[in-house]
């Protein structure tokens, strides 16, 4: 992360400790993520393709990783092998491919409110997935371990709350919002999905959620053998548009779907290969590897909190019991998963600690009897026998 910082912010950026640095790089990424969901159904409603809105946004952001992956990881970049860009297609395959395909097929059939909540099953899904693949320890005998179990549940509930239930307006704001202008009125359509398949929406999101999980999970092993995180990121973002090329020849042959007709079009392509792919593509893998998978995927509920404030501050919707009880909710998650890590990294430490006392002991022991066993058994004597 700090590697794409400039000059006096890098040192600035720095100068703050990391633990800080990665929740606010978490939050930082939830607000990019939650525009980007309307920012999408947007573009799609303004009629754009969809396999053209993925390639496009992935040409963006390879534009952007490379260079900073080239320049700034030339030194520390391993050699690339044939292992390696196996494992580079298979994470564009899984984190790419899937993921954004499934995600895009899915907004398409449901809304923007929807699919924010459908990804709150992410955290869940990557705790089983590291656990089983034994990436995240889960030791339920331990109190760190029980606190990373229930947190996870309760960031999960938080967030299905705020979509489920709704109770008695808490907020109101005033002045009464005017008359919905143009603009206005194509925002407040966008969760309109008459017309479309839900059913066929919530299995490709569930695909979405499946991949994207699958995805934070398969970079930490990656990460261990091939440390350079930006080289990473753009080698998938290299492959994963190479596949939806591939898709592309297929499915969209039409040139004219290949042109931007408008200013908004054209913003929606920027804002997701700049924000939600160049952007935090790179805060994401920096974060997974200090952090851990499922770190990451533990923060995926605030984002559900951050469009429901949002849309009560920017757009003038009331705010609900639900939204307050459902914060509530992921913020304890939160606390209990980062206090369970917390806790996990100083048993560890100690561990650590006390295995490195005990073999300095043993060390010590076994210099204090070897000298005693070389001295001979009987006393040497002048006799001859």
């Amino acid at each position: 992360m700090a590697d794409m910082v400039p000059g006096g912010s890098r040192r600035m950026w720095c100068s703050v400790p990391e633990r800080l640095q990665l929740h606010l790089a978490m939050l930082a990424l939830q607000f990019g993520y939650a525009g980007f969901h309307v920012v999408s159904r947007a573009a799609l409603n303004m009629g754009i393709s969809k396999i053209v809105f993925i390639v496009y946004r992935n040409i963006i952001a390879l534009l952007l990783l490379l260079p900073f992956a080239y320049f700034l990881e030339k030194k520390e970049r391993p050699g690339i092998t044939l292992k390696f860009l196996v494992q580079f297609f298979l994470l564009a395959l899984v984190g790419i491919t899937a993921n954004q395909g499934f995600y895009f097929l899915g907004l398409d059939n449901t809304s923007p409110t929807f699919a924010s909540a459908i990804q709150n099953s992410v955290p869940a899904i990557t705790f089983l997935m590291a656990a089983l693949l034994r990436i995240e320890q889960v030791r339920l005998d331990r109190k760190d371990g029980i606190a990373k179990v229930v947190g996870t549940i309760f960031c999960v509930a938080g967030a299905s709350v705020i979509t489920l239930y709704k109770g008695p307006a808490i907020f109101t704001p005033a002045p009464p919002l005017p008359e919905p202008t143009k603009y206005a009125s194509m925002f407040l359509s966008i969760g309109n999905a008459e017309g479309k398949n839900w059913t066929l929406g919530c299995v490709f999101l569930i695909g979405h959620c499946l991949s994207w999980s699958g995805w934070l999970v398969l970079q930490a092993p990656v990460l261990k053998k091939y440390p350079a995180r930006l080289s990473v990121t753009s080698y998938t973002c290299f492959f994963g548009l190479l596949q939806f090329l591939i898709i592309a020849a297929f499915t969209e042959r039409d040139p004219h779907a290949w042109l931007i007709h408008s200013g908004g079009e054209l913003f929606s392509v920027f804002y997701a290969g700049v924000v939600a792919s160049g952007i935090a593509f790179a805060v994401q893998i920096w974060c997974i590897d200090k952090g851990g998978p499922v770190f990451v995927a533990v923060y995926q509920p605030v984002q559900t909190l951050v469009v429901a404030i949002m849309a009560s501050v920017a757009l003038g919707e009331e705010f609900y019991l639900g939204g307050i009880i459902g914060a509530v909710l992921i913020i304890a998650g939160l606390y209990l998963v980062l206090w369970g890590k917390s806790a996990e990294s100083k048993f560890a430490k100690q561990k650590v600690a006390i295995q490195s006392t005990q073999d300095h002991g043993n060390n010590r022991t076994a210099c204090h009897i070897t000298p005693s066993l070389a001295q001979p058994l009987l006393a040497p004597t002048s006799d001859d026998v």
